[in-house]
Formats: structure tokens, C-alpha cells, sequence
């Protein structure tokens, strides 16, 4: 491990502020940062620590709401009575991801911010444009079985790892930031992360030193709420597919759906356009097709996820059979 120097910051501006020197890096649960340092993917020259900003609390807000501070650990955000009777989906997404001990440690903020997960990223011997703009991305003629197969460009097919994200994208979540300079932000979470395009080292709408406080969540819209992920063991692994679904359903018909995808792209994936498909139709294989047609206009498979196009379609079918089941 490289060396390096650290301060424990006095408040979300000062955060910000050091967080905006070249080289520095913020640091709350470290269950990414710490693993990328190890490995050199990541050498910071001074960490700006932000565990006692008091940036822990889950508050209602004003319209019904939910405010969730950006040090909220994820075991506390999946067990809060509130989150599991209005936002089961972001509960169940939360305990789907990591381990328990990981849980515990990570942050909500940290959660939206960690960085993918592709084995050519982690290898600093092999070329990634993430980690080196410009040194080429290993992975489109490589081992791509976890890769991108929508959003992704020839410069990176590296697939957005987080779990809580996806639940996120399909509550409509808000981010909400501090600048170096003490103004504030508020980030549709849509707009939060970036498809890799030409400059897949830019992953987020972030800018230098800017700073997660905290993330709102709308009211609750009405529907059974689903997170269904499949991967390649039972725990402890990122998805392959994963669907987080709102669906109001009844009598044999969909009213309403909203559905966002995790393990297809460089960020969480929603197509409304695929959700109207699915609006006050009858509830069968045929519709969700359709919407399954929406979410992959224009998907490519690499090879060895090619898979991840017919598994895409069967996923999002037993997530909908679900949600339907419990309505």
C-alpha cells in the first residue's frame, strides 16, 4: 500500500473542500476504497475521512417521503420499519447485496459511489480505460461473462455493481450534494451515473471534491414492490440480471409497472418506454415480452454474456409473476 496522510473532517463543506485537492479521496465504510487500494487500483495521497459528519438519520419528509442521510449503513437502511413497509424493494435489494459484515460497515452514499467490479479493472497489469484512459479495455476480447450488454461503448463494457442503486432508479430517487464551495445540489438519480461513452473514467455527475449528503425518496406509488436477482451463488456475488419492480396489478391485468435492471450496463437501467408496454394490458407472456423487447433495443452481446439476453427475458417474467401473485 502506498502511503499516505489523513484528516477527519469538521463538516460536509470542509469534507468537500479537502475532498477537492488532486489526489484526495473520501473514505466512510472503505468496503470498496480499502480493496482498491490494496490492490494499487487506487492510490490516493490523502484520505478525508467523513464518518462524524452526522450524516446517519433517516428522516420523513414533508410530502410523505423519505430523506436517508449518506452515512446510513445499509444494515440499518434494509432493517428500518419504514423503508421495509413503503420501499420493500430497496430493503430487499440492500439484503441481497454483499454479506452481513459488509452490511454493517457500508454506506448509503458510498453504496451509490462504488466502482465496477470487472476483473480487468482490478488487474492492474492489464489494460482498462477505466483505470487508464486511453490504454484500451481488456475485456471486449476477454472474459466478459459479467459484462455490459446495454449503454456500453468500445472504450468500456464494464457493468455499475450496486444492488441498492437499482431500487433506487426505480423509486426515483434524488441525490443531494455539497460543493467545495458550500452550494448544494439536488441529482435526479437518473442523471446520477454516466454511460461509459469516451470517457469511461467519468462515472458519475460528481464534480471534483462534490460531496453525497444524502438521498430522498419520493412517496410511495402504489403497487407490489419486487427486487429479483439472479447470480451465481446464493450470496456473497454480483448480478448477472437483476430487476426491481413496482407493479400494480389485479383482476388478471397490469395497471401500472416500473422496472429497473442491474448487471446489464454502467449504470442501473430503466426504459419507461418499456414500462408503457405493460400499462392496463392483460397479464400475460406476450406483454411482458414486449416490455422485455423495450429494455433490450439495442443490447449487444460480447460472447460470453450473451446469455444475459434470453436470461433477461426470464427474469423479468418471474419478477412480474410475482408481484402479481402477492397483489
Amino acid at each position: 500500500m502506498k502511503a499516505f496522510t489523513y484528516e477527519r473532517a469538521a463538516t460536509p463543506q470542509a469534507a468537500a473542500s479537502a475532498a477537492a485537492r488532486p489526489g484526495a479521496r473520501m473514505i466512510a465504510g472503505g468496503t470498496n476504497l480499502l480493496d482498491l487500494m490494496k490492490l494499487q487500483v487506487e492510490t490516493p495521497v490523502h484520505l478525508v475521512d467523513i464518518n462524524r459528519l452526522g450524516l446517519d438519520a433517516i428522516e420523513p419528509t414533508a410530502d410523505g417521503g423519505l430523506r436517508i442521510g449518506a452515512m446510513v449503513r445499509n444494515a440499518d437502511l434494509a432493517a428500518d420499519p419504514r423503508v421495509r413497509r413503503n420501499y420493500a424493494v430497496l430493503s430487499r435489494a440492500l439484503l441481497a447485496g454483499a454479506s452481513g459484515q459488509l452490511r454493517n460497515k457500508a454506506t448509503t452514499g458510498g453504496n451509490l459511489l462504488q466502482r465496477t467490479r470487472c476483473v480487468y479493472f482490478y488487474d492492474i497489469a492489464r489494460p482498462c480505460n477505466k483505470r487508464q484512459p486511453g490504454s484500451g479495455c481488456s475485456a471486449l476480447q476477454g472474459y466478459n461473462r459479467m459484462h455490459a450488454v446495454i449503454g456500453a461503448s468500445d472504450q468500456c463494457i464494464a457493468t455499475h455493481p450496486s444492488d441498492m442503486a437499482v431500487a433506487m432508479r426505480v423509486l426515483d430517487a434524488t441525490v443531494e450534494t455539497v460543493m467545495p464551495s458550500g452550494a448544494h445540489r439536488v441529482i435526479p438519480i437518473a442523471d446520477f451515473h454516466r454511460l461509459p461513452g469516451d470517457t469511461p473514467q467519468l462515472e458519475t455527475d460528481l464534480q471534483p471534491g462534490e460531496m453525497i449528503t444524502g438521498v430522498t425518496l419520493p412517496p410511495p406509488v402504489p403497487g407490489r414492490q419486487v427486487y429479483r436477482k439472479v447470480r451465481d451463488r446464493a450470496s456473497y456475488a454480483f448480478a448477472l440480471v437483476s430487476v426491481a419492480a413496482i407493479v400494480d396489478a389485479g383482476g388478471g391485468r397490469i395497471r401500472s409497472a416500473r422496472l429497473a435492471f442491474g448487471g446489464l450496463a454502467h449504470k442501473p437501467w430503466r426504459v419507461e418506454a418499456a414500462e408503457a408496454r405493460l400499462a392496463d394490458t392483460v397479464l400475460d407472456e406476450a406483454a411482458v415480452d414486449a416490455a422485455a423487447d423495450g429494455v433490450l433495443a439495442g443490447a449487444r452481446g460480447r460472447g460470453h454474456n450473451d446469455f444475459k439476453l434470453p436470461l433477461l427475458r426470464r427474469t423479468l417474467q418471474a419478477t412480474i409473476d410475482e408481484a402479481a401473485r402477492a397483489a
